[in-house]
């Protein structure tokens, strides 16, 4: 990742050769064959990089929308800086419970940055593409009660920190681009830094699956897209970095939750349950408002083209009961 954007090139465009049914390198070796490649049944995935920081942005209107809806009403759902920064939603709880987590839910979609940059030099969005290495499927689980509390006036702690999962491969931009997307068309524009007009947008399709104790399968509960993102990765990038903040190799960076337009693409279990006031059927007599101990969360995506997929494998965790005190 830190060598940079010509070396991910050279290195995709070398592993292709060597893997295409046209090159004898590793075809016709079956000794070099048996080296170089292992079983992915016995394959043993590991953390792909040094995590050093990572970054929870808010990215989908959709999401946010929603959320604003929920805790502010219709009239002022997004507020008017969400149009240039982020804004994060806030509710008053009158008094605070030490108790296990509650309302345990999702999130997905991050990537990881490749070169990074020099303490107080921006990377300009013109470049911000040569800093993105990959994606990865993510979920930031979350925990609803505990962040509404903490949200005034800390922000997000102990209700994002307890957990975070990713899939296990990371596909780099170069394998995505045949499926770029024009951009959203954001109203107003942009302030300069952000403004970029080449395609950053990917039709990634998205899927949440859920399966809990007893299920006999599990149950799809989300289908959404990659595309209905507001904000792109080059200008959360641009943002991030435009007071000089140093990014690292391996720093990973989330989009937040990817909502679309109808309630079946609702990315979260709050905007599902819509904060709990409506059940979830799962079948076989099974319902959820948010997640409970033992439910196994998969979170499942693919690009498609003409009879192939680039997939990123399955992210998926399991529920697990609240530690005691």
């Amino acid at each position: 990742m830190g060598l940079g954007y010509e070396a991910w090139r050279e290195a995709r465009r070398t592993l292709q050769v060597l893997l295409s049914a046209s090159e004898g390198t590793l075809r016709d070796d079956v000794s070099l064959r048996t080296r170089a490649f292992v079983h992915q049944s016995t394959a043993t995935m590991y953390l792909p990089a040094e995590i050093g920081d990572y970054t929870d942005f808010y990215s989908s209107r959709d999401h946010a929308t929603n959320v604003g809806i929920m805790f502010r009403g219709k009239e002022n759902a997004l507020m008017p800086n969400w149009y240039t920064t982020t804004q994060t939603y806030r509710r008053l709880v009158e008094k605070p419970l030490f108790i296990p987590f509650v309302q345990i839910d999702i999130e997905r979609q991050a990537f990881f940055v490749g070169g990074g940059n020099r303490l107080g030099e921006p990377i300009p969005i013109e470049r911000a593409h040569e800093h993105i290495f990959g994606m990865v499927l993510m979920n930031d689980w979350s925990a609803r009660d505990i962040q509404a509390w903490e949200y005034v006036p800390l922000g997000p702690f102990l209700g994002k920190n307890f957990g975070t999962t990713i899939s296990p491969w990371v596909v780099p931009m170069e394998a995505l681009l045949p499926f770029v997307e024009p951009n959203i068309v954001q109203e107003p524009e942009p302030l300069p830094y952000l403004r970029h007009d080449d395609a950053y947008t990917f039709n990634i399709n998205l899927f949440v699956s859920l399966k809990g104790e007893g299920m006999a399968e599990a149950a799809t509960i989300c289908k959404s897209n990659f595309k209905y993102m507001y904000w792109t990765m080059k200008q959360q990038l641009a943002h991030h970095t435009v007071n000089g903040c140093n990014v690292r190799p391996g720093d990973l960076l989330a989009s937040g939750t990817i909502s679309g337009p109808d309630p079946e693409s609702f990315g979260s279990m709050l905007e599902l349950s819509w904060r709990g006031s409506k059940s979830i059927d799962l079948g076989a007599g099974e319902t959820r408002t948010f997640l409970k101990d033992g439910d196994d969360v998969s979170i499942t995506g693919y690009c498609e083209g003409a009879g192939y997929r680039v997939g990123f494998g399955a992210c998926t965790g399991t529920i697990l009961p609240a530690l005691q005190h």
